[in-house]
């Protein structure tokens, strides 16, 4: 795979994702949408599919990284680390593509939802607060992950244990025959990895388990011209960051010593 394939196809392979992804939770969240309070199965279910479309399109291409963490564990299985930074800059901006897309899509129900009274107070500031920027507004949730219960140790914690998960289940299950991406079954079988982790382990942090799909779409939030939108919660934004890659490390690691 050259260089440009790896950056287009994780451009567009992560665009998908955000787009589908994001979709799915602007979907049950926002005014005037048909699938409003459809409910958590139909977040998880909607990711998973949002995987499977986006890692089948973009794997012939570049492998269907799709995720910073899925990269470094990879890396860490095969020692090669020659193009990191060309995934990671295409995953960064498909992200911000894809919910670009996705803010375009339903831009009237974004609109409407933020223009009701109860939104605009929850998107109110007192004045005395110094840190309006730390505050996660009424639509972050779409674009990005927060916590039920905030406590930096637990939430760091769960961002580590299920991008642990996924990228184990990709090492053993998932691979391409020449290990350096998804391949037609890991595809399929990682899509469900990602369903049963929103199930299972998606509760208290909304399950990042992935640093673009977390800070790409919070980014294109705090730009776009959303009335009321509040803040981006940027003071929480490092754990949907750091979590995911530590997990991938220590996934990465226990392959080595257990598998390889």
């Amino acid at each position: 795979m050259s260089s440009s394939d790896i950056f287009i196809g994780e451009t567009i392979g992560t665009a998908l994702l955000t787009l589908l992804g994001g979709g799915v939770c602007a979907a049950l969240t926002l005014k005037s949408s048909k699938a409003r309070n459809a409910g958590w199965l139909a977040i998880t279910f909607g990711w998973g599919f949002a995987v499977l479309i986006a890692a089948y399109v973009s794997a012939p291409l570049s492998g269907a990284h799709l995720n910073p963490a899925v990269t470094v564990g990879l890396n860490i299985k095969t020692g090669e680390w020659g193009d990191t930074l060309v995934y990671f800059a295409g995953q960064l901006l498909g992200a911000m593509l894809g919910a670009v897309l996705m803010w375009i899509t339903y831009y009237g129900q974004f609109r409407v939802h933020l223009a009701d009274p109860e939104h605009i107070r929850d998107a109110k500031l007192g004045p005395e607060d110094p840190h309006p920027h730390d505050v996660a507004g009424p639509v972050l949730g779409i674009f990005s992950t927060g916590p039920e219960i905030r406590n930096v140790v637990q939430n760091l914690a769960t961002e580590i244990i299920g991008t642990a998960v996924l990228i184990l289940a990709i090492l053993t299950q998932g691979l391409q025959d020449n290990g350096k991406g998804l391949g037609v079954i890991g595809v399929l079988i990682t899509s469900f990895v990602v369903v049963g982790i929103g199930l299972s382990l998606g509760g208290p942090t909304g399950y990042a388990i992935n640093p673009v799909r977390d800070l790409g779409p919070r980014i294109v939030h705090a730009l776009l011209p959303l009335p009321n939108k509040g803040g981006s919660d940027w003071g929480y934004s490092w754990i949907p960051v750091v979590g995911p890659l530590v997990g991938a490390v220590l996934a990465g690691g226990l392959y080595n010593i257990a598998f390889a």
